[in-house]
């Protein structure tokens, strides 16, 4: 993957005639019009994407980009980076928390080592790394233009399989040491605001864990200078592998006709990015749960897209993203078996 040649990709706008069949089923059952709300759309513009009224996600997944940031060295996390391996075997165990709800949601946990920081590889996972972890950006860029790219490629390609073994519906999750200051960093440079509107807890920091998050997130601002619409040089100087490799899941969302499931900041984050990279990506995007970091809701208001659960969720690996499956299973159910008006007419 080149610059130019992420540049030239171009999305094709979802089906406008099914999203209209699938309202249309919708209109004629029974029951008061648009009576599940946000669910009715959620479920027309899967039939969009996919390019059918007969709606069906039974096959599902949630990738999970595992990687960690060289910032975690700046002592904004509670654990090493030894932490990320461990969690990344108990998915592939299926121990993880996100593991434990896919199993529940009948859904596949596919975590992809993209940039975990612990040489030793880890049996089980899609072993794509771009190299052991990123840098320190508190002193130099996070990556360099070509490893921002191929993690991008990486989450296009993971896409592209899914498609190729009949996925049709898929979820966004990550895992590793320190992203959510990448993320927030990113959230404050794309959005053009301050650390201050941005910084949140992650994975529940301590006062002084907190304040340091915010000063390393300023002092990038004030060093690397820049403008909203510079988004590559953003990814690859504040950003993770992580966050470019789900950039590259949605890219690969609009670019198969596969629906992709945001969940929390992080994963906005990455929505985001795609969006400035590839416009109208946004177009394949189902945002699952308003995350209780701060930059989450001005992120989701950014790309115009409205989250169906409002929970203080803040867990990450996807699992947000997850609770979303079995919602849209139950809502289809709806759609799929009840009576008709039409249905009421004929016996009266």
């Amino acid at each position: 993957m080149t610059k130019e040649a992420l540049k030239e990709l171009k999305t094709d706008m979802p089906d406008t005639e099914q999203r209209q069949r699938v309202k249309a089923v919708w209109d004629g059952i029974a029951k008061p019009v648009n009576g599940l709300g946000q669910f009715e759309a959620i479920v027309a513009q899967i039939g969009a994407i996919t390019g059918t009224s007969d709606i069906d996600i039974s096959k599902r997944a949630v990738i999970v980009m595992c990687a960690d940031n060289g910032i975690a060295e700046e002592g904004i996390s509670h654990f090493g980076y030894e932490m990320t391996a461990i969690i990344a075997g108990e998915m592939v165990k299926g121990t993880a928390s996100v593991s434990r709800m896919a199993l529940s949601a009948r859904a596949d946990v596919l975590p992809v080592n993209i940039g975990i920081h612990q040489e030793e590889e880890i049996r089980g996972m899609i072993q794509q790394r771009v190299v052991c972890g990123t840098k320190n950006f508190r002193f130099e860029p996070a990556m360099s233009e070509e490893e921002a790219l191929r993690a991008i490629e990486i989450g296009m390609e993971t896409v592209k399989e899914c498609k190729e073994k009949g996925y049709t519906l898929l979820a966004t999750g990550e895992l590793g040491m320190g992203n959510t200051t990448t993320s927030s960093a990113m959230a404050a440079a794309l959005l053009g605001c301050s650390a201050e509107e941005v910084v949140g807890i992650g994975a529940g920091l301590s006062r002084e864990g907190f304040q340091r998050k915010g000063e390393l997130i300023k002092e990038a601002l004030e060093k690397y200078r820049f403008k909203k619409e510079e988004t590559l040089r953003i990814l690859e100087t504040v950003g993770g592998l992580d966050i470019a490799g789900l950039a590259g899941v949605f890219i690969g969302g609009a670019l198969y006709h596969i629906p992709v499931i945001i969940d929390g900041v992080i994963s906005a984050v990455a929505a985001l990015t795609a969006e400035r990279l590839v416009p109208g990506v946004k177009e394949y995007m189902i945002p699952s749960h308003l995350s209780k970091e701060p930059a989450a809701k001005r992120l989701l208001e950014e790309l115009g897209l409205h989250p169906v659960l409002d929970a203080s969720l803040a867990l990450g690996e996807g699992t947000g993203a997850v609770l979303l499956f079995p919602l849209l299973d139950t809502v289809l159910s709806v759609y799929e078996g009840s009576s008709t008006f039409d249905d009421i007419n004929s016996s009266l």
